[in-house]
Order: C-alpha cells, then structure tokens, then sequence
C-alpha cells in the first residue's frame, strides 16, 4: 500500500541542517539534479547569504522520507519573489523530484508551491533544459512563461583523448603538442583528500586572485564570505563523491587548483586559480583543466561536461554545443501583472545591452569604443 503524501514548508535553518541524509537520498534518486541541488551547496549558500526570515524549503514527503523538495528563499522588494537557493554564484537552478514517482511528486509539489506563493511569483533562474522544475511548469494551472535566461556551453562526457579527436586535424595537432609541452615541464596532477579540502581551496582563492590581477575579476570571488561558502561546501562533497579539487604541482610548487563539480549526469569546471607564470612557461591553462574535468567523466554514463555558463572565445576552441537555460515563472492569478511587470523589465535590460553592444561600432566605425 502506498503511503500518503505529506507537504511542509521548512523556514528554520537548524532544520534545513538537519535534512542532509533525506536530502542526499533524493539527490541521488533524481536524475535531472546539477551539483548546485547538493545540500552541501545550498545549505553552506544559506548560511553565507541567506537572510534570517527569508528561508522557504517546500517539502513532499511519502511517509518519512522525502519524494520532492524546492529549496527557495523569498526576495522582497517591488515584486516579492520566491527564487532558488544559489544565487548568482551558482550555475543552475531546479527542484528535486523523486524519478521513480515523478508524476504523484511533482503534482503535489506543484500544489504546495502554489500555496506557498500567496501573494508572491515563483521565478526559476538558470534551469537547465531537462530540469525537474519543468514538471512543476507542466502541472501549473495559473499564468506561467518560459524565457531564455544564461547560455552554457556543453561537450561530450568523454576522456580528453576523445574531445581531441572531436577537433579538426590541425587543432587537434596543436592540443596534442600542448598535452606534450606539459609533460616535458613536468606539470603533475595531485587529487586532494578530503582533510586536504580546506588548504587547497584557500590556495585556490589566492591563485586566482593573482591570475586576474590587474583586470576585470567577479569581485565575490575576493569576498571572505565566497570563501567561506566554498570550504565549507565543497569539503563535505569531495567525501560524498560530488566534487573533486585537483592541484597542478610543478617543481614542488603549487601552481594550479580546479573545482570540478560532480552529479549523474553532468561535471562541470567550477572555478581554477593559476599562477602567471604557468602562462610565461608556455603552459596553456585551458588545456591543463580540461583535461582534470575530463578524467572524472569517462565512466558511469555521465551525459555532459559542462563548460558552465559564459560564452567565452576560448571554450568554443573545443567545438561545444550550446545549451540554453530556460528561466520558468509562475504566478496565481492575483500574481500575474507581477509576472508581466518583471517580463517587461527583462526585455527593456536586454534590449539596453543590445543598444551598448552596438554603441561602439556606431561611434567609431566597428573599432574599440574610446
């Protein structure tokens, strides 16, 4: 006999702590999940930024354990908004839904955000396409929209000798001689234990902030708080299987760290430091974490090696595909002009990057703006 479905809307976060084992088991048992759905990950996130009060975890529980979850904080302000945990610092969003009892999961979580909304939207950033979230949108009686949100750029889940042969002759020639150059310099490759987490993201931190020093860097990265989101998220998912940090050791010296975090079906480079004078010793840094990434995704039916979200020149050396994340809002009725109120303030800041975008050609004839 089929146990019932129970809902719950957790705002307390000693609660949300204590919801780990439950939380790890459906992770597992949801196959659209991203690293970013990691109670290690939105639980330190919380912790680092959430707001006292602003706390929404919508639960479906079958008897005492748990069928589906989204885990959502309430953003106040012009139009009160029920976002994903995560945060900007975070590559994707979505819900949690039980594969095995996805159509029952999904419609009750459907009804509990429905009244967990109240007088506020519900607005999914950075889904993926495939998302669990998109089951929620299929069952939404209400007023509801799907627009473009970030582009990610994806490769096969394949071993890096595979990604080479993906490249046309003469690319593939020159990676090959880069893979070469690495082994004559010596460059080695050190997977770090988990006791060891702490230290080398701190190395991390410090690399990457000399690698970008003297230009544009996100500056959340150089933010203790980043920091201590980072150690405190990533240790506990390098003992569960989640992620791996990788040091890059030349002469003794740590020169290199890379964050590769882990789910079913995707890995995804999360964040490196490198020190500049791997550049000055002709060691190509793109080719040195590809590589790290591509060593945990060869096995296990894995289905992608995600470059994450930007569109920058040098990931498309690699021929990716790009992937779309979708951005899902969904409204009650009394909600909906809020919907059109936030969907016209998207369109007005897409269409003033545009214009910025073409300032400089106007200006200047197609060269460098002054």
């Amino acid at each position: 006999m089929t146990a019932a479905y129970t809902t719950d809307i957790v705002t307390d976060a000693r609660t949300f702590a204590t919801l780990a084992p439950q939380w790890g088991r459906l992770y597992e048992r949801c196959g659209a999940a991203t690293p970013f759905q990691n109670h290690a990950w939105l639980h330190s996130w919380w912790l680092s930024y959430g707001r006292p009060g602003r706390l929404r975890l919508v639960l479906v529980r079958e008897g005492a354990e748990l069928v589906a979850a989204a885990p959502l904080m309430l953003r106040r302000g012009p139009v009160p908004t029920l976002v994903p945990l995560g945060g900007v610092i975070s590559d994707y969003g979505d819900v949690l839904i039980d594969d095995e009892r996805a159509g029952r999961a999904a419609a009750a979580l459907t009804e509990v955000l429905s009244a967990a909304a109240r007088t506020a939207l519900i607005d999914f950033r950075e889904v993926r396409p495939g998302g669990a979230v998109e089951r929620v949108y299929d069952h939404w009686t209400g007023p509801r929209r799907r627009v473009r949100d970030s582009l990610c750029l994806e490769l096969p889940a394949a071993p890096m000798d595979e990604l080479v042969s993906r490249l046309p002759s003469r690319g593939a020639q020159r990676v090959r001689a880069k893979l070469r150059r690495l082994r004559s310099l010596g460059v080695e490759r050190h997977v770090v234990r988990p006791e060891e987490v702490n230290a080398a993201l701190r190395r991390l931190l410090e690399l990457h902030r000399l690698q970008w020093q003297g230009r544009k860097v996100t500056p959340e990265h150089l933010r203790t708080r980043f920091c201590e989101h980072l150690v405190r998220s990533v240790e506990p998912m390098v003992r569960s299987g989640d992620a791996v940090v990788t040091e890059f050791r030349l002469d003794d010296d740590v020169v290199a760290v890379d964050v590769t975090l882990l789910s079913r079906r995707l890995a995804g480079g999360y964040l490196y430091g490198a020190h500049p004078s791997l550049r000055e010793r002709r060691a190509d840094v793109a080719v040195i974490l590809l590589d790290a990434c591509a060593q945990h995704t060869g096995t296990g039916g894995m289905g992608a090696l995600s470059l994450l979200r930007g569109n920058e020149p040098y990931k498309h050396h690699w021929r990716p595909r790009p992937v779309v994340n979708q951005r899902l809002l969904l409204a009650r009725r009394r909600t909906a002009p809020l919907m059109s109120a936030v969907l016209w303030g998207t369109v007005a800041r897409r269409r003033g990057k545009d214009l910025l975008r073409r300032l400089p050609q106007r200006a200047g004839g197609g060269g460098p703006a002054s």
